[in-house]
Parts: C-alpha cells; structure tokens; sequence
C-alpha cells in the first residue's frame, strides 16, 4: 500500500477530528494501526487539538446534590474543614562520587603469576587444533597470532558447561565474589 496524496489528506481529516489509529486503518483499508501511528509521526501530527479534549460533555457532568440545610447551633459546633495540602514525597537523591578516587583495586585482566605458571604448561601440551577440528568437548582457548601459521586451539577437554578446560577457565572466568567485593567497594 502506497501513501497517495488522497490518503494522507483522509489520514490528516480524520486525525484532526480526533479519530483512532485503529479507526482510520479501518476507513484506509490496506494498512495498520501502527502503520497509521508512524505517518503521524513522520508527518508531525502527533498533537492533536486539545479543545475537543478540554470541553466537557453536558450530559456527562453528574450534577452536585443538595446538601440539608444545618440549624445555627450545628453550624457553630462545626470547625471549617482547611483543604488538605499533600506535599510531594521527597526522592532519594543519587550519591556522586565524581572527583574521588577509587581504592587501588585488582585488574580485571591481572592474573596471579601462579596461573600464568599453569597456562604456560597447559600451553606446551596443547592439541594444536585448528577451527574445523575444535569440537563441543574440546578447549576453544586461542594461543598465538591468528595473522601467522603458529596460531591453534588448546584443544584439551573442557569443564563441564564452558567453553574451555579447566586451566583456561581459571584465567578467563573470575569468581564471583571478587566480582562482588570489587563492586561493593565503589
């Protein structure tokens, strides 16, 4: 369905008189509500005239009943009622900390030099697989440059649900509660 002239006019009529995108969809024929909803827009139709909005209906206004009429000593009993004030409820407001620096904090890439020992070895003893031989139980750990002929997969079996072997995920995967503690210290 294409946006003639015709259409977008029947589009504008209709919008200006406060029709639905569903009701105007319905009397286009063709298109979608939300097809409708996105011409407005690209259009800049989006606000439409408040006074239909803003003018009440007569017969919809339910009309105030009588109050009894009180005698002089019940109307001196009674204190004038003030009108209730709400304040608004106070947001709490965010804590910035720009300007202060962070305590000193652990790399995320900073290894201990004990797990570098382990992947060195792990390293020396690795399968040298290539992609087409990487399988779902076999370590994906790259080891050198992709660019040159001495780039290969670890290839050694994985930990169960990860991608690499025990070694490798060790160096990859942080525990979670130094991510926490790293998180808690900000």
């Amino acid at each position: 369905m294409a946006w003639t002239d015709e259409r977008v006019d029947i589009l504008k009529k209709m919008w200006g008189d406060g029709k639905s995108a569903s009701q105007i969809a319905t009397e286009l024929g063709g298109v979608t509500r939300n097809a409708v909803i996105g011409k407005v827009h690209r259009l800049g139709l989006s606000n439409r005239p408040t006074a239909a909005k803003a003018a009440p209906k007569a017969d919809a206004t339910p009309k105030p009943t009588p109050k009894p009429k009180k005698t002089k000593v019940e109307a001196k009993k009674e204190a004038p009622a003030e009108p209730v004030v709400q304040k608004p409820i106070p947001r709490p407001r965010p804590i910035i900390t720009a300007g202060k620096p962070l305590p000193p904090q652990r790399s995320a890439t900073e290894v201990s030099a004990e797990a570098l020992a382990n992947v060195k070895k792990i390293e020396e003893k690795a399968r040298k697989l290539t992609l087409m031989q990487l399988t779902e139980r076999t370590c994906k750990w790259p080891i050198g440059d992709p660019a040159t002929e001495e780039f290969w997969f670890c290839g050694h079996p994985v930990e169960p649900g990860k991608p690499y072997c025990e070694t490798h995920v060790s160096v990859a995967f942080q525990p979670m509660s130094s991510r926490r503690d790293r998180r808690t210290s900000r």
